[in-house]
C-alpha cells in the first residue's frame, strides 16, 4: 500500500499472478470517521494542552462526561466508540487548537500539540 492507494490486478487468465495481460485499478481507501487511530492518552492530553476539564469538553462535543472519562480510560489503547462521537470529541480539541500526531508522523509515537 502506499500513498493510501491500494493496487488490484485482475488477470484474464487462469493464473492468478498478475502477469503481462493484466487490469490494475487504483482505488483509494476509504477512512470511516477518524482517520487515524486516537488513544485515550492522546485525548486526555489534548484537554490538558488547552486546559479544557472533562465537562467542558463533553459539552463542546455534544457527548456526556461519562463518554470522556471512558474513551481517556483506554490509555495507550486506541479508543473504541462510534465514529460520530470519536469525531464529534477530536473535531470539539481541534477547535480548540490541537493537532493530532498519528504514530508514523514522528519517531515519539502519536501524541498531540498545539497549532500555532
Amino acid at each position: 500500500m502506499v500513498n493510501n492507494q491500494v493496487r488490484l490486478c485482475f488477470n484474464h487468465d487462469t493464473d492468478f499472478a498478475c502477469g503481462q495481460q493484466q487490469f490494475v485499478y487504483d482505488t483509494k481507501i476509504i477512512s470511516f470517521g477518524a482517520q487515524m487511530p486516537i488513544t485515550g492518552y492522546q485525548i486526555k492530553a489534548a484537554r490538558s494542552l488547552v486546559g479544557m476539564e472533562q465537562v467542558a469538553l463533553a459539552e463542546k462535543a455534544g457527548v456526556s462526561a461519562n463518554t470522556i472519562r471512558n474513551m481517556e480510560a483506554y490509555g495507550a489503547e486506541r479508543v473504541k466508540v462510534r465514529t460520530d462521537t470519536l469525531d464529534a470529541v477530536t473535531d470539539a480539541l481541534k477547535a480548540a487548537g490541537v493537532i493530532f500526531i498519528d504514530e508514523g508522523m514522528s519517531d515519539g509515537g502519536p501524541g498531540v500539540r498545539i497549532a500555532r
